[in-house]
């Protein structure tokens, strides 16, 4: 009996090494990393930087743009003839969109979207262009520019308003949509550079937008009648809210300060 157990052990025994020499043993093999030439091109093509720079040529082409077709004409010579309706105002405020991605300034666009289509149908346009616009220079700063700046956000002011923008996204953007002093396109790339989310940012800069465009829409109507309550009504509504928010952000200087 023991010969026989001894003979068995030793037979399971030789079965066992022989199974070790034939299964191969498994190798954990490292990821290979691609060197050439394309791999490191589209790397260098996807770096912050070169997206940063991506979004600063683009901007400088549409500003470009604005410069030679001088947009500002639709308060002189009006909108072509041949367009009117609902095509003309989806085709202002897609215009409206772009041109508030190429740096002009609101108010003008606001003017000539009440002198063109009068106050409601300009109130309308002027609030889907800036919805519009707003949301293309989000994502433009969001995906080109948010990686390469925000390592640069080092100063005290510029951490303080990055934590505001990001804790307090809504009533953040909200304020400055509605006391005018922030440039519009500021306001857009320093909100795509911190953590807003997209929805906040869209509801309060459509929410935010409408006193001021109405009064400006309601200008541009009734410029040809200086004189006329709605058009004294109108640039008064222009110019308290741009008082209150310099005394505002005259008041708030000292928060920032002590961040």
């Amino acid at each position: 009996m023991l010969d026989a157990n001894r003979s068995g052990t030793a037979t399971a025994s030789a079965r066992a090494a022989a199974t070790e020499l034939t299964v191969p043993t498994a190798v954990s093999v490292p990821p290979v990393r691609r060197t050439g030439f394309a791999a490191r091109c589209t790397r260098a093509a996807l770096s912050p930087y070169a997206r940063l720079s991506l979004l600063l040529a683009l901007l400088g082409a549409a500003a470009g743009c604005v410069l030679a077709f001088e947009p500002q004409r639709l308060l002189t010579h009006g909108w072509p003839p041949q367009l009117g309706g609902a095509a003309a105002a989806l085709m202002f405020a897609a215009a409206y969109g772009l041109c508030t991605v190429a740096f002009v300034p609101r108010p003008l666009l606001n003017l000539a979207a009440g002198a063109l289509f009068g106050s409601q149908w300009g109130l309308g346009t002027a609030l889907a262009g800036t919805v519009l616009g707003a949301g293309v220079a989000f994502g433009l700063g969001r995906v080109l520019g948010q990686d390469a700046l925000r390592p640069l956000l080092r100063g005290r002011w510029l951490k303080a308003a990055d934590g505001q923008l990001s804790r307090h996204g809504f009533r953040s953007m909200l304020a400055a949509r509605l006391f005018p002093g922030v440039p519009f396109w500021a306001a857009n790339y320093c909100a795509a550079v911190s953590r807003m989310g997209w929805l906040p940012f869209l509801l309060a800069t459509a929410l935010g937008s409408i006193p001021n465009t109405a009064a400006y829409a309601v200008a541009g109507a009734r410029a040809s009648a200086p004189t006329s309550p709605a058009f004294l009504i109108a640039m008064a509504a222009i110019a308290v809210p741009a008082l209150v928010g310099s005394v505002v952000a005259w008041r708030k200087r000292h928060h920032l300060r002590a961040r």
